[in-house]
């Protein structure tokens, strides 16, 4: 599935990945090929981008996650990690 993790600074991801867990304001949430159409507030916490064998770490604080066509996309409002 693709995946797209954007802050208000910059594109921060953007790449083929086989899973996303993400802090849901309700809770953490997984994300898997071909699932079905959701979208969520964020709360804080580590958002994990896992792309074949390579794990991609990151701390989001705010924004949302929509995930539809096999499409994921991560717009948060702080993110810190892997090139911050």
């Amino acid at each position: 599935m693709r995946v797209t993790v954007i802050s208000p600074e910059a594109a921060i991801f953007d790449g083929e990945a086989d899973a996303v867990t993400a802090p849901a304001s309700d809770g953490q949430v997984g994300i898997l090929p071909r699932h079905a159409p959701f979208m969520t507030l964020l709360g804080r916490g580590p958002l994990v981008v896992k792309a074949g064998g390579a794990t991609h770490r990151f701390t989001v604080d705010g924004g949302f996650l929509q995930a539809i066509h096999n499409t994921v996309r991560v717009v948060a409002e702080q993110v810190k990690g892997e090139g911050k």
